[in-house]
């Protein structure tokens, strides 16, 4: 079953697959005084200093930064960007754009956790130019070093670029195929992933996304706190106000870790404003809503929260729109979404001003591939969360095996096809061929192909999409079918001591059938003098047993911070396998034994 159109009226204006940086010059003609881009940074000030651009002053910067990165790089050679967070971030991939030099979002090296996917991103896309700051320089310094990589040919800093270099800048005509930038994605580690995105990608899912997401009001604002290095930040936060000229305010992702109140805070009395974030991030805010602090707030201008980038679990709907329903949430502004990164980031969203529709399934009739009804408290089932229909491109749901489009109710692989969808991987053609060149067989009203193969599994319900979950995650056991994320929910129900979200099922061989391994952080609340391990691990057994009726292989309770996550929250199943096979684990058990 197919969903969405190739809609001709994302672009009334007769924009097409005109490059978005040549907007930025049309607003700073239109509107040049006119608010762009707000960080609030709280590293100097703990309520939040402010500074604004405006679109005269972006584009001015843009420009600039344009001028210093072709005096050192030519069009086509990439540009790693290894800094903060900050305006010179921003200033620096529109700069970029103008330059037509290819734009390589990453992040200072001095990001915990994450040193080994830097390093293979950036020795993949090779840059010629790294930009970076002066208070960054140290850690790009260590970096270089401490790495077996190829030290970039200059080191250019953005924060001491000539501005008055804008003035002689003169733009030049950019083919809309032309990369823009390498969006690596943030699953596999040892096999770095760039996502070719051009400008023509850009600029139709940026509308795309305005389109379905933000149409109801000519010029909202937009607040952000995603990292800017991950798509869903940077199209949210970057592109999409380059479409009509909106204003953007943002700060960086250790803000809002480090206090989540504060993004509520930037929304606070603001009309009609979106925003958008991982399930995990709106879990995480519900948490810390304590009753004072809610009551300072005024939400009632949150036209939509986009909730994206990781399983959207109906719970967390409940708990965030309950937590901050005082404030003036409306349940309607919950907005779960499907995107990735082959396709730019956005694919679809329930947007519609109407609550977020939850349905539950069968479990046993989902593993076996179909979506049938039961009551909500019925025993054996499984909750799943629309996530809208598309906008301007194709969804399908298709057999992986046959190629064939399946009807509706019927589980399947996501297939992706519009002007939003990259047209592969850097320098990877066998991986772009099978991931980017799929082609239905019988496809009736459909195109051909190019589809894009997304690697999930879905269902389209009653006119909406569904993401069931991923086709290599998925754990089968005796020939049936598991997806991890149900498993992991019943784990981290099972016993108190299991830290919520910090859960990683996966397969490992067995003789003649795969066999379930879980392994799960400790919850800090629970101290270890009062930790009895065979009970926990009786706990979630049981529980898999129950809900599943699957035997559990091993569980492995592991200690806060050792369940490998991507850098956009999302528990990295793969990764944490690979570390559970070669024994780098530090489990509690170890702990608890060095304490003698």
């Amino acid at each position: 079953m197919a969903l969405g159109s190739l809609l001709t009226e994302l672009s009334p204006d007769g924009e097409g697959r005109r490059p978005l940086i040549e907007l930025v010059g049309r607003w700073a003609a239109e509107k040049p005084d006119a608010p762009a881009f707000t960080f609030v940074d709280y590293s100097v000030d703990p309520s939040g200093e402010r500074t604004t651009l405006s679109w005269a002053e972006t584009d001015r910067r843009a420009k600039a930064t344009a001028a210093a990165l072709r005096e050192i790089a030519e069009p086509g050679e990439r540009a790693a960007l290894l800094l903060p967070q900050r305006h010179e971030y921003m200033m620096t991939m529109m700069g970029a754009m103008y330059a037509r030099v290819i734009a390589v979002p990453l992040f200072s090296p001095d990001l915990p956790g994450h040193a080994e996917r830097l390093v293979g991103a950036y020795t993949d896309s090779e840059p010629a130019v790294i930009v970076t700051t002066r208070s960054a320089q140290p850690h790009v310094e260590k970096f270089l070093a401490d790495h077996d990589v190829t030290p970039p040919r200059e080191i250019l800093y953005a924060d001491e670029i000539d501005l008055s270099s804008a003035e002689g800048w003169r733009p030049e005509p950019i083919d809309p195929d032309e990369v823009a930038y390498l969006q690596y994605t943030s699953g596999s580690t040892r096999r770095p992933a760039g996502v070719r995105i051009t400008h023509a990608n850009v600029a139709a899912n940026a509308r795309q996304l305005w389109a379905g997401w933000a149409p109801r009001h000519p010029h909202p604002e937009l607040v952000s706190w995603l990292p800017l290095f991950h798509d869903m930040g940077l199209i949210a936060a970057m592109a999409l106000p380059m479409v009509k000229g909106d204003h953007v305010i943002y700060t960086d992702p250790v803000a809002f870790l480090m206090n989540p109140m504060r993004w509520l805070e930037l929304i606070s009395g603001r009309e009609w404003v979106y925003t958008a974030g991982p399930n995990f991030a709106y879990e995480y805010a519900a948490t810390q809503a304590e009753p004072d602090k809610v009551a300072e707030l005024d939400l009632s201008g949150l036209v939509t929260c986009l909730n994206g980038a990781e399983p959207i679990r109906p719970s967390t709907l409940e708990t965030f729109y309950a937590a901050f329903e005082k404030a003036g949430l409306r349940r309607t502004a919950l907005s779960p979404g499907y995107g990735l990164a082959e396709a730019t980031v956005f694919v679809s969203a329930a947007a519609d001003a109407v609550p977020p529709k939850v349905i539950t399934v069968e479990r046993d009739r989902l593993e076996a591939g179909e979506v049938v009804a039961a009551p909500a408290d019925a025993e054996r089932t499984v909750t799943l969360v629309a996530c809208g229909r598309p906008v301007g491109q194709y969804v399908a749901i298709v057999d992986p095996d046959t190629c064939v489009e399946r009807p509706d109710g019927r589980v399947g692989e996501i297939w992706v096809h519009g002007p939003n969808v990259a047209p592969g991987y850097w320098r990877d053609e066998e991986r772009t061929r099978e991931t980017f060149g799929a082609r239905l067989r019988d496809p009736g009203d459909l195109p051909e192909g190019p589809w894009l193969r997304t690697g999930d599994y879905g269902v389209v319900h009653e006119g909406e999409l569904y993401v069931t979950g991923r086709i290599k995650d998925l754990i089968i056991v005796d020939g049936r079918n598991h997806y991890p994320q149900d498993i992991e929910l019943t784990v981290q129900e099972a016993h108190p001591a299991i830290r919520p979200d910090h859960v990683a099922a996966f397969a490992v061989e067995g003789e003649g059938t795969e066999r379930l391994v879980v392994v799960a952080e400790r919850n800090r609340r629970v101290p270890l003098r009062r930790l009895d391990l065979d009970a926990v691990a009786a706990a979630v057994r049981s529980a898999i047993a129950v809900e599943h009726e699957m035997a559990l292989h091993d569980f492995v309770l592991v200690e806060p911070g050792a369940v490998s996550r991507t850098t956009s929250g999302k528990v990295a199943r793969s990764a944490t396998r690979r570390r559970y096979l070669e024994g780098a684990l530090q489990t509690t058990a170890g702990r608890l034994a060095d304490q003698g």
